[in-house]
């Protein structure tokens, strides 16, 4: 049986792979590089490239995950609007600190374009953290409802995307200001 830790320590060296060259860079031979194992054990570990592409879409989710149990002692906050806005800002350093996690994530929806196993993947990964995402909205109490989580999803998605890609283009902008306001205009809709 193959070893799942090293597995994921190749899933993990194609998503810095993928982040630094792109997908025409992932390759099993860049892949090994990266993960410093010797030639030829991506492809002891997964079937093709595809394989590759669609094990680094279902991982790559777990990696950006916010641990549960730091978002929640990071304030005595009752559930209410500021709550909410607080582990909005969390969500957005967690996910800011992991910039290569992002930024292979953007490339695989870009792939995921041009291949059609890989979108099937990669949509029902995506669904499934937004369903998440809702019904974590909904158990935890805070304010706002379905439409109110999907608001904030989208609105955090873009708000990212821009800090860690173009960050310039956020000049003059503050991004826990901007988080404070769409919590602020998510609940008023």
């Amino acid at each position: 049986m193959r070893n799942p830790e090293r597995r994921t320590a190749l899933v993990d060296a194609a998503i810095e792979v993928l982040a630094r060259d792109g997908a025409r860079g992932l390759t099993f031979r860049a892949v090994d590089t990266e993960a410093a194992v010797p030639n030829g054990t991506a492809s002891n570990y997964f079937a093709n490239r595809d394989d590759l592409l669609n094990q680094v879409g279902a991982h790559i989710h777990l990696r950006l995950a916010v641990d549960p149990s730091k978002v929640a002692t990071t304030s005595e906050l009752p559930s209410s609007r500021e709550r909410l806005t607080e582990l909005m800002q969390a969500l957005f350093q967690h996910i800011s600190g992991d910039r290569t996690g992002w930024l292979a994530l953007v490339e695989l929806r870009m792939e995921a374009t041009r291949r059609p196993e890989l979108r099937a993947a990669l949509t029902s990964t995506l669904r499934d953290n937004l369903n998440l995402n809702v019904e974590g909205h909904r158990a935890s109490g805070l304010p706002g409802d379905d439409m109110t989580t999907v608001l904030l999803y989208y609105a955090m998605t873009g708000l990212i995307l821009e800090h860690l890609t173009v960050p310039d283009a956020l000049t003059g902008y503050d991004e826990n200001d901007l988080i404070a306001t769409f919590v602020t205009r998510a609940l008023a809709h």
